[in-house]
């Protein structure tokens, strides 16, 4: 992702929260959480990570998801359009910045998962350390600290 991409990303995340997030949270939360994507701390976190974006195919310059690690051990951010999810979209850019990761030689990663994302991330083989409770835009929301290992103990043949 460029820099320039900040005003699509940011589109991507409200549309993520907007469309996909009733049923799993509060209407407050979701307008708290949907309001993140105008604050200057959002784009700040753009410009210091590594982020990806899934295009659409019919216009490569259209945003459909994205992801970032930040720093380089953390995935902070995986969000996709609610008209694009369930297409392998946030699957393929994990499994890109899982890759990336790992050829860095990062042998874990980690992340603060919502009840959106968690399921994706357990049928990836992420681990769930433990639930908290925090404070998101003045609200409260649970979320899953969780840990992606990315080494493998190699099996000897012979």
């Amino acid at each position: 992702m460029a820099t320039a991409d900040g005003d699509q990303v940011a589109a991507v995340y409200r549309d993520a929260v907007l469309s996909q997030s009733p049923g799993l949270y509060s209407e407050a939360q979701t307008r708290a959480w949907a309001k993140v994507a105008q604050e200057p701390s959002f784009r700040a976190i753009l410009k210091r990570g590594l982020g990806l974006a899934s295009c659409s195919a019919s216009d490569l310059s259209s945003i459909e998801a994205f992801a970032l690690l930040e720093p380089g051990d953390r995935l902070s951010l995986l969000y996709c359009r609610g008209r694009a999810s369930r297409q392998g979209r946030a699957n393929a850019l994990l499994e890109r910045l899982e890759h990336h990761a790992r050829d860095c030689g990062c042998g874990q990663l980690h992340t603060e998962a919502s009840q959106l994302s968690r399921p994706l991330l357990q049928r990836r083989g992420w681990l769930t350390e433990a639930a908290e409770e925090v404070l998101f835009a003045g609200v409260p929301f649970q979320r899953w600290r969780m840990i992606k290992p990315l080494t493998s103990i190699g099996i000897r043949h012979g």
